[in-house]
């Protein structure tokens, strides 16, 4: 090997260490997550909060899938990241109703240091709110003559509620540490996370039905194509993108020419990723929420109506994530500060002019993109609904939703270690 084969290739390795560091440090946090979703809340019957989801069909139990099977052990982490996401999501709609918000979005770093504080404040807020909300109504619950609580005091429910606060602030930390120190979206992550931790559980659920003669061999075949479809389905329209072509002239900068030539601007076809998915389960999840400190049938109701299998609660989903899909993309693509660059750099679309026909032009594009992107996502979320009526069963939730997040997770993931590799001048992996 020559000196600088030798050099080239230590050289790789240091790269390539940094993505190790990053990747070690994400395992360690998700492992962090996993054990905190073990230990339960001191001072609650065990027996009794495992009777809340022996019935299926509830948003409950999609919501202890996301949190890893910790709501139902009702652990330190039951509420998952949920008050966190419900943050942000109040704090992005902020930026278009509160003009001080959207400043602070345009203010580069110091803008998100404000944006930063004020979710977190918020979700802490939320986080107190929605424990309380678990504490009361388990405070109301029985199960063959037994409470949820093992002393069933006032003070155990406000205890109740400030372990679930701490364990909501806690994975908010969490997945902020893995942004900014790991690979990934921390927040996607987590979620990811307690999806995959649940599979086992969901396969063994899965042949059970089968076993017991409620789901026949044909139906299972065809589950198990409907989750192949979905997969496939997922990264083409995740990788799906239209480039637009953009010409740059010959320029002279001081005594140096540049020369034109020209170049695409990608816009992809989803380009809010699982975002909205993951946006309009945590709102689905709100009024469960509120609907703890009213006695009487509110859970009922709900249950009723908005139950996993209800056309209303398919008909909220489907809406929700086209609207969170249109939102997010509209936050993410900035056609007017696009065309506002392009035009410094001197740069132009063929055929359009610069400046506001350019960033109309875009709008369209990425409008009709987006719209095939959100209708995509939308039909994809309310699929498991369709596929539980189908064959007539209840509490089956490793469905399209699951399958969505996990896929779309994964392959963003990807694309950043990829993009990391790249950007230390080391190959990347995905080709």
């Amino acid at each position: 090997m020559t000196p600088n084969n030798s050099r080239s290739a230590l050289a790789g390795m240091l790269q390539a260490s940094d993505l190790n560091r990053r990747l070690l440090f994400t395992l360690l946090m998700l492992v962090a997550f996993r054990l905190g979703a073990h230990i339960p809340v001191p001072g609650v019957n065990a027996s009794v909060i495992q009777s809340l989801f022996r019935f299926g069909g509830t948003i409950f139990a999609l919501l202890n899938l996301f949190s890893g099977g910790a709501t139902a052990t009702l652990s330190v982490f039951a509420l998952g990241i949920v008050p966190y996401i419900d943050a942000s999501i109040i704090m992005q709609l902020m930026t278009v109703v509160i003009p001080q918000v959207e400043e602070w979005s345009k203010e580069g770093e110091q803008g998100q240091k404000k944006i930063t504080t004020w979710t977190r404040w918020l979700a802490l807020i939320l986080g107190a709110l929605q424990s309380l909300g678990v504490a009361f109504y388990l405070y109301n619950y029985s199960y063959h003559g037994l409470y949820a609580y093992q002393h069933h005091t006032i003070g155990m429910l406000l205890l109740t509620a400030l372990f679930l606060t701490t364990g909501s602030i806690v994975m908010m930390w969490v997945g902020e540490q893995i942004t900014d120190k790991g690979i990934g979206n921390g927040i996607s992550l987590l979620v990811f996370f307690g999806i995959i931790a649940r599979l086992p559980y969901g396969l063994e659920q899965l042949g059970s039905y089968v076993s017991a003669g409620v789901i026949s061999w044909f139906k299972l075949v065809v589950f198990l194509l409907v989750a192949l479809v979905i997969i496939a389905g997922v990264v083409y329209v995740n990788e799906g993108q239209r480039n637009v072509a953009v010409q740059y002239p010959k320029r002279v900068v001081g005594r140096r020419m540049y020369q034109g030539g020209t170049t695409h601007l990608p816009i992809r076809v989803n380009m809010a990723g699982v975002i909205p998915v993951i946006f309009a389960i945590s709102l689905l999840i709100l009024p469960y929420t509120v609907a703890q400190f009213v006695k009487g049938s509110w859970i009922t109701f709900l249950d009723q109506y908005f139950g996993f299998t209800s056309p209303a609660y398919i008909i909220l989903e489907f809406l929700l994530v086209v609207a969170f899909t249109f939102f997010y993309a509209d936050v993410v693509f900035k056609v007017d500060d696009i065309a506002d660059d392009l035009k410094k750099a001197g740069g132009y679309i063929p055929g359009i002019r610069p400046g506001k026909p350019t960033a109309e032009y875009l709008s369209r594009v990425a409008g009709r993109l987006t719209f095939i992107g959100a209708i995509f996502l939308g039909i994809v979320s309310v699929l498991p609904s369709f596929v539980t009526m189908a064959m007539g069963i209840n509490g089956l939730y490793f469905g399209g939703t699951s399958l969505l997040i996990v896929v779309g997770v994964a392959l963003d993931t990807l694309k950043q270690m990829q993009a990391h590799l790249l950007m230390k001048q080391y190959q990347g992996f995905m080709k």
